[in-house]
């Protein structure tokens, strides 16, 4: 708790978010960027290449909000799941803390954008579900 106490609020905000994403990597948008933090940042310098920084000992890591899909597409063929969480509001005169909200959770089974997909393989889709006790599927 000692620890908490020291973090910003920008930072209790995220450790709140990703507490509840904790196997996906968040995608934390912060102006023109989506940052990731912590373990995230360490891994996914590594595995896309990016430069890994730190601030008041905090690795962290980033990618332009405009080139996410192909970052993502990368990551999901990798078999990472990503969470994306945006600002929904915008600060009131550049003071305090804008709401973020999580705005998609993409994983390699549900991504559905052509920027996600394999052009040259197919890309199956499945569908179980339950009706009175009677189980049938969709392929």
């Amino acid at each position: 708790m000692e620890k908490e106490k020291q973090l910003t609020p920008m930072m209790v905000q995220y450790n709140s978010i990703k507490s509840k994403y904790k196997d996906e990597v968040l995608f934390y948008r912060l102006g023109d960027f989506y940052e990731m933090f912590n373990e995230d940042a360490v891994e996914i310098s590594r595995l896309l290449n990016l430069t890994l920084t730190s601030r008041a000992g905090t690795p962290m890591c980033g990618i332009p909000y405009h080139a996410a899909k192909v970052y993502i597409a990368r990551l999901l063929r990798l078999g990472k799941k990503i969470v994306v969480c945006e600002q929904v509001e915008e600060t009131v005169g550049g003071k305090g803390i804008a709401e973020r909200k999580v705005s998609e959770i993409i994983t390699p089974g549900t991504a559905m954008e052509a920027e996600y997909l394999e052009g040259n393989s197919n890309n199956y889709l499945a569908y179980l579900f339950n009706l009175d006790n009677r189980y049938d599927y969709l392929v």
